[in-house]
């Protein structure tokens, strides 16, 4: 068993849909991003990266590479999950939380762990997503940005 954090934050943009855990959430701006700017499945990559002893989503794909611009991070979610299988792993399990103040994601949240567990070929109880505020601190806080922390636990594959 290999166990593996990621975090990630990104700032709210005008004119751009707000993607989070690979779901489009009905709010008035979105995150800013070289990809779409989805701060929960770039804090899994990262977990998972670092589970596998691999290098970040930053080095995996770079902001200076066009082939990565407006992609959804649901591809790059597989992407990594295909790395992570070349080095013998797979993903076991994915506990996450993303800190914001707007919006209320609840109604979000089974959402997110269909798409997320569909690009990991997990099943979705095997993904969890909390959510929590910055009560009023910081960028955060002042509704400027969303951050997400992720922990991914992989296991061999013995497929």
């Amino acid at each position: 068993m290999r166990v593996g954090i990621g975090y990630d934050i990104h700032r709210f943009v005008e004119e751009r849909p707000l993607m989070l855990g690979g779901v489009e959430i009905p709010h008035i701006k979105g995150l800013e991003g070289h990809s779409d700017g989805d701060a929960l499945i770039h804090a899994i990559c990262d977990a998972m990266l670092g589970a596998a002893g691999l290098d970040d989503i930053g080095y995996q794909f770079p902001v200076n590479d066009d082939a990565y611009a407006g992609i959804a991070s649901s591809e790059l979610l597989k992407k990594v999950n295909i790395m992570i299988k070349k080095k013998g792993l797979k993903v076991d399990y994915i506990d996450s939380v993303i800190i914001l103040e707007e919006p209320k994601i609840a109604p979000f949240k089974e959402d997110m762990k269909l798409e997320i567990s569909s690009a990991l070929a997990i099943h979705k109880d095997n993904v969890n997503i909390k959510a929590t505020t910055q009560e009023g601190i910081g960028s955060i806080g002042r509704g400027e940005a969303i951050a997400a922390y992720a922990v991914a636990m992989l296991i061999k594959d013995k497929t």
